[in-house]
């Protein structure tokens, strides 16, 4: 998390002054050849997405005038159905500004303002990538800054974004001829889940790349980017909620199952603890459950470079396929793999990474915020590339608490698995950025805020290791940062293990444990049916900054256990609830809060679908 978040490393309970503004960014030479060909890229992917996304609204526009007559377009006046559909999101004036102006707005009936809307952020985002991609040939940024991080982070951000909107756009395009709705992307059906997860992403994709660039001081970089990325996050929040209202979610930002489809999962109560989520097809399925000397490898590394291996991980990303429907396997043999910030960009689909087990193969790094770098950009391992999966892998940095901010493992592709893996760091360790994830039988270690992020992510038969602090600081186990109530976001723990380390189970009287603290305004996180060690404070949660969030935030628990397991003494905040309610816990399995249903079985990975089965 960036320097806006406290960190209590000094002054206790107080949020820290900056420890960046002494610390100036060192200079460096100019920009990487990288970057001028991500400069021509983006302008070729920006014309092919505004050709595309005009053809459409063309479509659009072309349909709704042979039923109307003549465009009354001259008038630049909202029609009832855009003050319908302007009236539900958050910033309803930008709304009407910005549809009014667009072709066959005017004309355009409720379910068409939803592709309209769509297709007028996506040109938007499209511009400010090609735009910001541009600034780089000023030459303001020297390599190793902090404002070079972030100006990284935002184009990388971006990209992103581009693509989440794009792949929206696709799903809810109309199709020729017919009224619009949810169609497919590529040949692959889209569901409305899988919208509203891509539309969610792309907001916290701008939330993060304005939280970058909160950190750097003033200047032309900066102020460019910022002017270009004005009303960006505005306006994504506006298509979520224009695409929100459309749907039959009956529970503020989380799409549930249809009422029927969940009666009979109730009441049938025929899944086993050995079925897996439905994202995982029967050939990951049985990979995860196969002792690694029987899965035959795609590719091998190895610290010695035998067999005709890698020798590190790195090369090995590079070797896999782009945009892969297959699923590429690549197994790393035992030893310390530090090779500084891997990253499985968006484009490698379908990784399937194995090591020989916790502790034997070790995936680490050591970057830190005092590196000049974003917390983003710290991350030892990072992965986006949809349908991740990490097994029997440790990830670590290993910066130190005195280090503040340094992850470990950053994941925020799309239907990603992480089974039986270490994730190890003190502050920030495991970053659940975006998208829908799965954890299981994962153990996570850490300090201050040691689970954090939007994803739509369920951490199931996990244990957490809360560590010794520095002096005076909290541990914070979650720190979830669900910025707007239409995101179906949130932190679901699920029958797993509040514990300590040692060293801090000999020293629990100094140093207090929390299960958690809102990062932002509608942090979601829920605590199920889980072991909760006497290390964590009766009052359970902790409050980010005075009265900040506590009527707006979603923090519950249900059914849990152990010494501090009891909520006679937890914190009185509007938005806490003790769940008494068998149906409003379930809404956080992996059934219904991530659909792991209908993917996480193809991955072969063991889950709980419901709260006991």
């Amino acid at each position: 998390m960036e320097r806006a978040k406290l960190d209590y490393g000094r002054l206790g309970g107080a949020a820290s002054s900056s420890f960046r503004e002494n610390n100036p960014p060192p200079t460096a030479a100019a920009p990487s050849s990288r970057k001028r060909k991500l400069i021509i890229l983006s302008l070729l992917s920006l014309t092919l997405i505004v050709a595309s996304a005009v053809s459409a609204a063309l479509l659009v526009a072309a349909r709704n005038r042979a039923a109307a007559g003549p465009d009354p377009t001259r008038h630049r006046r909202p029609t009832q159905a855009i003050s319908r559909a302007c009236g539900k999101t958050r910033y309803p004036q930008l709304c009407v500004n910005s549809l009014v102006e667009f072709p066959g707005s005017l004309t355009a009936d409720d379910q068409d303002l939803v592709h309209i809307s769509f297709n007028m952020t996506l040109q938007r985002l499209s511009r400010a990538l090609y735009l910001s991609s541009t600034a780089m040939m000023a030459s303001y940024l020297p390599a190793g800054g902090l404002d070079r991080a972030a100006y990284d982070d935002c184009l990388e951000l971006l990209d992103d974004s581009v693509d989440a909107l794009s792949r929206s756009l696709s799903a809810v395009a109309p199709p020729e001829g017919g009224a619009g709705g949810i169609g497919g992307v590529g040949g692959v059906s889209a569901s409305t889940t899988d919208v509203a997860t891509w539309l969610s992403a792309a907001l916290t994709n701008q939330d993060t790349c304005a939280e970058g660039l909160a950190d750097v001081k003033s200047g032309p970089v900066k102020e460019e980017m910022e002017r270009k990325l004005k009303d960006l996050t505005e306006l994504v929040s506006n298509c979520l909620a224009i695409f929100s209202a459309t749907d039959d979610g009956d529970f503020a930002g989380v799409p549930i199952q249809n009422r029927r489809r969940r009666l009979m999962a109730e009441e049938s109560n025929v899944e086993s603890e050995e079925e897996f989520p439905g994202w995982i097809g029967r050939r990951e399925r049985r990979l995860l459950g196969l002792p690694v000397s029987a899965i035959q490898a795609d590719i091998v590394v190895s610290a010695d470079g035998a067999n005709g291996s890698y020798k590190t991980i790195g090369e090995a990303i590079k070797k896999a396929p782009e945009k892969s429907s297959r699923r590429t396997i690549i197994y790393v043999r035992a030893g310390r793999y530090e090779e500084n910030n891997l990253k499985v960009g968006r484009k490698k689909w379908n990784l399937m990474f194995i090591g020989d087990g916790k502790g034997k193969t070790v995936i680490t790094g050591k970057r830190s915020v005092f590196d000049n770098l974003t917390t983003f950009h710290t991350a030892s391992f990072a992965a986006t590339g949809a349908g991740f999966i990490a097994r029997d892998l440790t990830f670590e940095n290993t910066a130190g608490p005195a280090k503040h901010q340094a992850v470990a493992l950053r994941v925020g592709a799309d239907h990603a698995v992480v089974y039986r893996c270490n994730v190890i760091g003190y502050q920030d360790t495991l970053y659940v950025h975006s998208n829908r994830q799965f954890f299981r039988e994962c153990d996570v270690y850490g300090t201050v805020d040691f689970v954090f992020g939007n994803a739509a992510v369920v951490l199931q038969n996990c244990s957490f290791y809360a560590r010794k602090p520095m002096d005076l600081q909290k541990n914070t186990v979650t720190a979830q940062n669900r910025k707007d109530p239409n995101q179906n976001t949130g932190i679901s723990i699920h029958a797993s293990r509040f514990l300590a380390t040692p060293d801090l189970q000999a020293s629990k009287a100094q140093f207090q444990t929390y299960l958690g603290r809102p990062w932002k305004l509608y942090s979601r996180t829920v605590v199920m049916m889980t072991y909760i060690g006497d290390h964590v404070h009766p009052r359970g949660w902790l409050e980010w900054n005075a009265t900040f969030a506590l009527d707006t935030l979603y923090y519950g628990e249900y059914m849990n256990y152990g010494p501090s397991g009891a909520v006679g003494q937890r914190v009185k905040w509007p938005g806490y609830r003790v769940i008494t309610n068998k149906v409003e816990a379930n809404r956080f399995t992996v059934s219904e809060f991530i659909f792991g249903s209908s993917w996480l079985p193809s991955t072969g990975v063991a889950f709980l679908a419901g709260l006991n089965t």
